[in-house]
């Protein structure tokens, strides 16, 4: 899943049980639509990135940076991850009001794209809810 900096979820997809996380880091950066802006063209790709320790690799700092994406992936065994704590509560409390719908807590479809369609209604009903939500 990828969130903005809200914790709206933009992008949601599906694995494999056995997948590493890491090797859906660029399809889910592929997925990510345009980005409206206030002023001017809509920016096609996001300033920054947080990530886990799990997603540091050459091969995807290269990556980002090749596509004009400022990186922020703490380093194993170089830096803590207190740091990068203060931004990695908000993908769990996403993830949280995701799994929060009981269809989702267990898997009950045994076809993926069912589950899929399920986890992207979850999303878009996490989204309309934290917009909807009336401002004080």
């Amino acid at each position: 899943m990828l969130s903005d900096a809200a914790g709206l979820p933009l992008v949601v997809a599906v694995s494999a049980a056995n997948v590493h996380d890491s090797q859906a880091f660029k399809p889910l950066f592929m997925a990510l639509p345009a980005i409206r802006s206030r002023r001017g063209p809509r920016r096609r790709r996001p300033v920054k990135a947080r990530a886990d320790k799990a997603y540091h690799s050459a091969e995807h700092l290269a990556w980002l940076r090749q596509r004009g994406i400022v990186p922020r992936i703490a380093r194993p065994g170089i830096e803590s991850g207190e740091r990068l704590g203060r931004h990695r509560w908000v993908i769990e409390r996403t993830l949280s009001w995701l799994f929060g719908y009981r269809r989702l807590t267990i898997r009950y479809e045994r076809h993926g794209h069912l589950f899929t369609a399920f986890l992207t209604l979850a999303a878009a009903i996490s989204c309309y809810k934290k917009l909807a939500k009336p401002s004080t």
